[in-house]
């Protein structure tokens, strides 16, 4: 055989090869291209599904395992967490042919080259369930058991060792089926894998924390206990603090209200009154013969006004005030604290009949005095007094007759210390029958003396050192600590005197001249 024949050969038989490779390519192309418009490319996904190398009966048969599989987990505020599955709800794919499409899309020829790429693809997965189903599931969790439905508990006020605090309030566990049931629907409705209950879903405390009221019944109860007043007393203090103010509150817990018992602070402004009035009260005096006496009456003394000393309280109360202050006095001594006299007084003694005048603890003035008639029963006021006003020249006057005197000095309603030019003698018993009608009578010299030296308002300590019987009506609204409510005869006999308002020089008093020089 030739050497060209045999090349040709050769040839014929590459060629033939070549023929069927092309062949068996073409084949395989064909093959593959027929196979692939009937099944996804390998790297396919649909909605997250590796459907590689499946069909469209396939890629419905993976969607229904996945509605199968289908599980919400439910977390309620506590942690507790809580399932429900597709099973249980009758979780079912209802396809609409899109699987079909989306191999009708692909280039099923072109899968040299498709098969080596990803392919992602998403169809509407029209999923159903049973409603019913599933809210009888949802009703049977265990989070809706009656022993994990614990109600909230609104916000409260609670009294601690410093006064009161707001305890916050506690949300309980207590679902609203209606709330949660429509979240859960809506989750499943989205294919939701997670769900944490939302505070919508719970019943919620009517009060909270930052409940406006309650924060204002707070502030006000501070206000009340932060009150601190000091009472300045002289040489004592009274101090009003949170330990008995706190017995005045009065709070509401279920309201949530706040209030301030008033009677009780009517009565704390009585307490102060009852303590540290000293009006008319009974004291222990020394007397300038060095004496030990009893002696209370006149109107001489700290008065409390239990009425001022209420509203300022109430006021103080509001604001939380912590301040030093007085008691508020309707009418106030000297001084303040155990001898509210001092050491500056007038000390009258009508046994003795004799006036003394201490300022600042020497002895000014000491002189006899006439004082009212005992056997007239115009008895002078024994009692505590105070200088009231004092009138030069002064007009006296009663019923039926009129007196100019220089110098008057009123203490006790209309009794006072004054001049009488009509007398020629002063101490001794003259007033046992031939006394005044009660004012204090006095040589003019000593009582000129006593007028330019004496204030307003100086302590006038009067007393009998042996028991006398006053029944006069000028010893009733004086006050006298010697008064006595006399029968019926004395009071129809006993002398009557009458106060009318100076004017100009002219004052108002007793007339003592009925026996001024008999």
């Amino acid at each position: 055989m030739s050497r060209n024949k045999k090349v040709s050969n050769s040839r014929n038989i590459i060629l033939a090869v070549l023929i069927v490779l092309a062949a068996i390519l073409i084949i395989v192309f064909l093959i593959f291209g027929k196979y692939f418009k009937t099944h996804f490319f390998p790297k396919t996904t649909v909605n997250s599904v590796d459907v590689s190398l499946m069909t469209a009966e396939d890629l419905r048969s993976e969607l229904q395992n996945k509605a199968d599989e289908y599980l919400l987990t439910i977390t309620d505020r506590n942690g507790n967490k809580y399932h429900i599955t597709g099973l249980d709800i009758d979780y079912t794919y209802n396809p609409i042919g899109e699987e079909e499409s989306l191999l009708d899309a692909q280039s099923s020829y072109a899968w040299p080259i498709e098969i080596f790429k990803s392919h992602e693809n998403d169809i509407s997965e029209t999923l159903t369930f049973d409603e019913n189903k599933l809210a009888d599931v949802v009703a049977a969790l265990d989070c809706f058991s009656d022993e994990n439905m614990v109600e909230p508990e609104n916000a409260y006020l609670a009294e601690t060792d410093t006064g009161y605090e707001i305890v916050s309030e506690t949300q309980g566990s207590y679902l609203i089926y209606e709330n949660a049931y429509a979240e859960i629907l809506n989750a499943v409705n989205e294919g939701a894998t997670e769900l944490t209950l939302s505070d919508s879903d719970y019943k919620a405390a009517e009060i909270t924390s930052d409940d406006a009221n309650l924060n204002s019944c707070l502030t006000t109860i501070n206000n009340y206990l932060n009150t601190e007043i000091t009472y300045d007393l002289g040489d004592e203090t009274e101090v009003l603090d949170a330990e008995t103010i706190k017995e005045w509150v009065e709070i509401d817990t279920e309201n949530n209200t706040v209030s301030l018992n008033e009677d009780m602070v009517a009565s704390y402004a009585q307490y102060l009154a009852s303590k540290y009035n000293t009006y008319a009260d009974e004291r222990e005096f020394t007397t300038h013969t060095g004496d030990t006496i009893t002696i209370g009456g006149g109107d001489y003394g700290w008065i409390v006004d239990k009425s001022g000393e209420y509203e300022t309280l109430l006021s103080e109360l509001a604001e939380g005030t912590v301040t030093t202050r007085e008691i508020v006095y309707q009418q106030r001594a000297l001084y303040k604290g155990s001898d509210d006299i001092g050491d500056t007084y007038i000390e009258i003694d009508y046994t003795k009949q004799h006036l003394y005048y201490y300022e600042d603890g020497e002895l000014v003035i000491d002189d006899d005095i006439v004082s009212g008639n005992l056997s007239k029963n115009n008895g002078s006021p024994d009692g505590i007094f105070k200088i009231v006003y004092k009138q030069s020249p002064a007009v006296l006057k009663g019923e039926d007759y009129e007196s100019d005197v220089q110098y008057f000095m009123p203490f006790a309603y209309n009794v006072g210390i004054h001049d009488a030019s009509w007398r020629s003698k002063f101490g001794g018993s003259e007033y046992l029958t031939s006394g005044s009608h009660g004012c204090i009578n006095m040589d003019e010299s000593t009582v000129k003396k006593l007028y330019e030296l004496v204030d307003v308002g100086t302590p006038v300590i009067a007393y009998y050192t042996k028991a006398v019987e006053l029944t006069s009506e000028n010893a009733k609204i004086s006050n006298a600590y010697s008064y006595v409510e006399p029968e019926e005869d004395e009071e129809e006999s006993s002398t009557t005197t009458t106060t009318t308002s100076s004017t100009s020089n002219e004052t108002t008093a007793e007339d003592d001249t009925a026996v001024a020089n008999e």
